[in-house]
């Protein structure tokens, strides 16, 4: 089992991956060999992730979510299938651990007094500034 938390884990056999040619780097190799790595996992199978987390990991992968709740990470960094794999795989846990991260909620707060005061005498100053760009005085006669 992959330990995403506590409570989550993911397991590899629900794990998927196919290899495909890379875009990247790899020299000769490039059109030969299959090298970058295709990883596919279903969502809906990690038991016990809360409905905020299944939303926050929603936003998180954008696209890379497909419309069956298919995550799909593709890895072509590296010139090795082994290191694209160990990549692709990296990615995954990091995106996952990231939705799992709980936003911490805003206290609506007021200005203090002295920031007001700071505020607007910051605003005199630049006002002044601004005021003393006037050039020379112009005779419209």
């Amino acid at each position: 089992m992959i330990r995403i938390t506590r409570a989550l884990a993911i397991d590899p056999a629900d794990l998927s991956e196919s290899f495909v040619r890379s875009s990247g780097p790899g020299g000769q190799n490039v059109n030969k060999l299959s090298t970058a790595v295709q990883l596919r996992y279903p969502v809906d199978r990690l038991a016990g992730m809360p409905p905020d987390m299944r939303e926050r990991l929603a936003v998180l992968a954008g696209r890379r979510l497909t419309a069956d709740g298919e995550l799909i990470i593709i890895a072509e960094r590296f010139r090795t299938q082994a290191q694209n794999r160990e990549d692709a795989l990296a990615r995954l846990v990091d995106l996952f651990r990231q939705a799992a991260v709980r936003p911490k909620a805003r206290i609506a707060t007021r200005p203090t007094r002295a920031s007001k005061v700071r505020r607007v005498e910051g605003k005199v100053k630049r006002g002044a500034i601004k005021r003393a760009r006037g050039g020379a005085a112009r005779d419209d006669d």
